[in-house]
């Protein structure tokens, strides 16, 4: 054993302390990749419902232009983004996995930026982004929903981003 040690210089030093790093490394992203699975697909689930509640709204207005959205405005009249988030956060029950010291729902200016995180913008994994421009009447008005489901937001498969038309 002395021999051996005698001849152990700088570099196996290096070379050891190397191989561990790395092995440390992996051993923890084994065991928390099934965590950061189970935050992505949740992350993508509240997407999927807000969206749909969306679509189904534009649905039921489509057929019935002189009724009213579930949230109280006129289907014919442009629908006020603030109206429509406040309605979600109240009545969808959605959890953000990541962070619950904000709210899940919020608006922006431009959803893709805010769920790619683009120009050293930072993002909050997990918030659904919504155009804070109101969804107007007109057929083919186009709204905005974007998410950060896991970092880094800008990579591919990192975020979601989808239109809803009316």
């Amino acid at each position: 054993m002395k021999k051996f040690f005698r001849n152990f210089g700088l570099l196996e030093i290096l070379v050891t302390i190397s191989f561990t790093y790395v092995l440390c490394m992996l051993i923890w992203t084994a065991s928390t990749r099934s965590k950061v699975e189970n935050n992505a697909n949740s992350v993508k689930e509240n997407h999927i419902k807000v969206v749909n509640f969306l679509n189904n709204e534009i649905n039921k207005c489509s057929q019935n232009k002189e009724g009213k959205t579930i949230w109280g405005e006129q289907c014919i009249n442009e629908w006020e983004s603030k109206i429509i988030i406040d309605f979600i956060i109240k009545n969808m029950k959605l959890e953000n996995p990541y962070n619950n010291n904000k709210f899940l729902i919020q608006s922006a200016n431009d959803p893709r930026i805010q769920a790619e995180g683009k120009a050293g913008q930072s993002t909050d994994k997990g918030i659904i982004f919504i155009s804070s421009s109101n969804f107007l009447s007109e057929p083919g008005s186009e709204w905005i929903i974007g998410t950060c489901i896991k970092s880094p937001c800008v990579a591919a498969g990192n975020n979601e981003l989808t239109s809803v038309y009316r």
